[in-house]
């Protein structure tokens, strides 16, 4: 993981011989960025990405087989925590007050799906193939998509991509709502956007993220309003928010402080 100047972190699967797919270690390393980057107010946006081939093709069953432990840890849960192991990969990036995009190319199978569903933008290659796969192996999704899937595409096509385990291209995925869009070079418009977000309010940005996470599929109107206010009631007239509209009356770059250290004005 790597966090430039402006605040953008680069998050990157690294095991390009198996095209990404996921082992016991690179789920605690994707734990573990997700632990740090929830942690860092200096973080304004992330990108997930995978080296190599593929973004991730899934599952490494045989690596968890050859394990003592075989797949059982997937399913092992900390006090406490809503997620199990499996899901953490998943759900965590929810839990990071930035805004997550995953770019997406080669094969997104599975598990590797799932991780890109819990990114808050997913941006495709269009020949990229995307599958939730599981079905192939007898098994449901199991990795926190019941938290993400339902905000993105009806049931019937989730359930008709899971019965099936089909394999849809980045440009099939996006008429299917399962991407935000494609492009030939989905790192680099990742980085782009990435850096885009990072010269906007963090607060503002952490905040409509929180909204978004906290309302989109909820049927609590009178709740959904209230959090509205909350959330604005905390960001108005702040340094944060003069600072983004004098840059905005003056054209000039706008300089935040990084979320909580702020004082009130």
């Amino acid at each position: 993981m790597q966090v430039d100047a402006s605040g953008v972190a680069t998050v990157t699967m690294v095991r390009a011989d198996k095209h990404n797919a996921l082992d016991e270690a690179m789920f605690l390393a994707l734990m573990n960025a997700a632990d740090q980057l929830a942690g860092d107010s200096s973080v304004r946006a992330v990108v997930l990405h995978g080296e190599g081939k593929s973004f991730c093709s899934g599952l490494d069953v045989a690596s968890f087989m050859a394990g003592s432990g075989g797949t059982g840890v997937l399913l092992t849960r900390e006090g406490g925590r809503a997620a199990n192991f499996a899901q953490r990969v998943t759900y965590d990036w929810s839990l990071v007050p930035a805004p997550v995009i995953a770019a997406i190319h080669g094969n997104c199978f599975g598990g590797g799906l799932q991780i890109a569903l819990g990114a808050d933008i997913r941006i495709a290659a269009p020949d990229a193939k995307l599958s939730i796969m599981e079905i192939k192996w007898g098994l449901v999704p199991d990795m926190g998509i019941t938290q993400t899937l339902p905000r993105l595409i009806p049931l019937d096509v989730a359930k008709e991509l899971t019965f099936s385990g089909r394999i849809v291209s980045g440009s099939d995925a996006l008429e299917l709502g399962l991407v935000t869009r494609t492009v030939d070079d989905p790192l680099a418009s990742a980085l782009a956007l990435a850096d885009e977000i990072a010269q906007r309010s963090p607060d503002a940005v952490q905040a409509a993220k929180r909204l978004y996470n906290a309302t989109w599929a909820s049927d609590d109107a009178a709740g959904a309003l209230a959090l509205e206010s909350e959330l604005q009631e905390r960001i108005i007239g702040k340094p944060n928010q003069i600072a983004a509209v004098m840059a905005g009356m003056s054209g000039e770059k706008p300089v935040f402080a990084d979320p909580g250290t702020e004082t009130a004005s």
